[in-house]
């Protein structure tokens, strides 16, 4: 009898042990998820704000959005999503969560702002897998490289200038890597050229 009450009391102590580890696990999960939601979220309107001027909007960037249907121009078979910036309730930019493909290691993920005008106001590569100390360049936090679209447009340089200088055009390229600054540069000229042939359905939204 008594080593049957010691079993039960074991497993009472085992499943109340189970029950209260579930229990903190649960709410650790929530907790953490919570923290990294907030996290990707302060880090997206980080982003917004290093390329896109406050004076330009008044809304919530991270809640203005869109699906745009796939394009080329765009670098995804998929649908890619639009921040939309609106100033006094009318759209003054757009933020293009873009894709250059074919860099030296793959695709790039990057968002490029453009305002009511056609004009770029910045851009970043905010994932990529290049190599360190040659496509990496990219990445702001390796050079500024990247500044260089700011207030650029399809008229500024013309189209010809949208390349490499190797290429003829006017953007610089690294040293040992041309690959991938081609398929930044690419990109951000597709997506200008995607605002000009669609500008008046995103200023519509």
């Amino acid at each position: 009898m008594e080593l049957f009450a010691s079993i039960r009391r074991n497993s009472l102590g085992l499943g109340i042990f189970a029950v209260l580890t579930a229990g903190l696990i649960a709410i650790t999960h929530q907790l953490t998820d919570n923290t990294i939601k907030n996290n990707i979220l302060d880090a997206q309107i980080s982003a917004f704000n290093e390329i896109l001027p406050a004076n330009l909007y008044d809304n919530d960037l991270t809640k203005d959005t869109a699906i745009l249907p796939a394009d080329p121009l765009l670098g995804s078979d998929e649908g890619i999503k639009i921040h939309i910036a609106r100033k006094n309730g009318e759209v003054s930019g757009i933020i293009f969560e873009t894709i250059a493909p074919r860099g030296y290691n793959g695709n790039l993920d990057m968002l490029v702002a453009i305002d009511k005008n056609g004009v770029v106001t910045g851009s970043r590569v905010i994932s990529h897998k290049e190599t360190p100390g040659l496509g990496d360049k990219v990445d702001l936090k390796k050079s500024k490289w990247i500044l260089s679209f700011a207030n650029k447009s399809l008229d500024n340089p013309s189209l010809k200038g949208w390349g490499v200088k190797k290429d003829g055009g006017d953007f610089d390229q690294f040293t040992g890597a041309t690959i991938t600054p081609r398929a930044v540069v690419r990109a951000v000229k597709n997506t200008l050229i995607y605002f000009d042939q669609h500008k008046d359905t995103l200023l519509a939204y």
